[in-house]
């Protein structure tokens, strides 16, 4: 008998092979993802961090012990600690100035799902929520860190996400939606696997937005 977890990671098979096929990210491993591209999605993706570590944490408020707390408090400033020194990092290289940027409609999308299942739904179908996030970027970045050339011009994105660190916290919350799972109904196993599917398919939108440079209509 699977846990939760291995069945929405085999609901998602097909979405989780077209995220890997995404010209964004198959370029980032060729060492070919034009620099626009990379800084538009890097931009992105701290203002999405931002809003991500601030879920995690109302994700530990809201768990039901101690040590649920102290995993996901842990697991949000570990975020903003690893991953804005990484957009830091870039951010110097290309100059971006982060009071002057605004959310694209995917990453306003997403963290707007989040942020309404963390306030409107129950804590299990949260965690289900917010698991995509880790797995989905430890697993595109292994594969990555296994097809790059060590010289690749993107070789600090992709040590950050198939570091072996960033494995074990990713292990931490899977094991902890799985436990979540265990003592949860039918109604709302269902309600966590499709949001499982819908951070899923969240993550395609954010790297294909990316990639396209997908911003808001009509905008001055």
């Amino acid at each position: 008998m699977t846990g939760f977890c291995d069945q929405a990671w085999q609901r998602t098979t097909a979405l989780r092979s077209a995220i890997h096929a995404l010209p964004f990210n198959r370029e980032l491993a060729a060492g070919t993802l034009c620099q626009d591209r990379f800084r538009f999605y890097i931009a992105q993706d701290a203002l999405y961090l931002e809003q991500y570590a601030r879920i995690l944490a109302l994700a530990g408020a809201r768990g039901p012990d101690g040590a649920t707390l102290q995993l996901f408090a842990r697991s949000a400033l570990e975020a903003v600690t690893v991953e804005q020194a990484l957009h830091g990092d870039y951010f110097a290289h290309f100059t971006i100035d982060p009071t002057r940027i605004e959310p694209t409609p995917d990453c306003l999308a997403y963290t707007s799902f989040l942020l309404a299942t963390a306030y409107q739904e129950p804590w299990e179908v949260l965690l289900a929520a917010l698991l995509p996030c880790f797995w989905i970027y430890w697993d595109v970045g292994n594969t990555i860190s296994r097809e790059a050339a060590a010289d690749n011009p993107y070789r600090a994105w992709i040590d950050t996400y198939s570091d072996e660190a960033f494995g074990k916290a990713v292990g931490a919350v899977i094991a902890a939606t799985d436990r979540a799972a265990e003592t949860a109904t039918p109604n709302v196993q269902d309600k966590m696997i499709q949001a499982f599917i819908r951070s899923s398919q969240f993550e395609w939108l954010f790297w294909d937005g990316a990639y396209r440079m997908r911003e808001w209509p009509f905008s001055s």
